[in-house]
């Protein structure tokens, strides 16, 4: 199957350095952090009826997360296990 093969393909660690920039995770960091900032927006204001606690709540999340989420990115970068 298709997956079998992508699951099995090797590559080596320049390639793998090589294509994932530091770039690449800040703008996979943004989307991802757009996604769920959404989902922290609409739980914190379901949980508080309040648009202005909701905001401020999501606002917090997307710029701590994002930050977690790129070191996140970065350290996986480096991990050869599994690849």
């Amino acid at each position: 199957m298709i997956l079998d093969k992508v699951a099995t393909r090797k590559t080596t660690y320049s390639d793998d350095k090589s294509s994932e920039k530091p770039l690449r995770s800040i703008v996979k960091a943004i989307s991802w952090r757009v996604i769920g900032t959404l989902d922290t927006l609409i739980v914190s204001y379901i949980l508080t009826g309040e648009i202005a606690l909701a905001t401020s709540i999501a606002s917090i999340d997307f710029v701590t997360k994002m930050i977690l989420y790129f070191f996140h990115e970065r350290i996986w970068n480096r991990i050869k296990w599994g690849k």
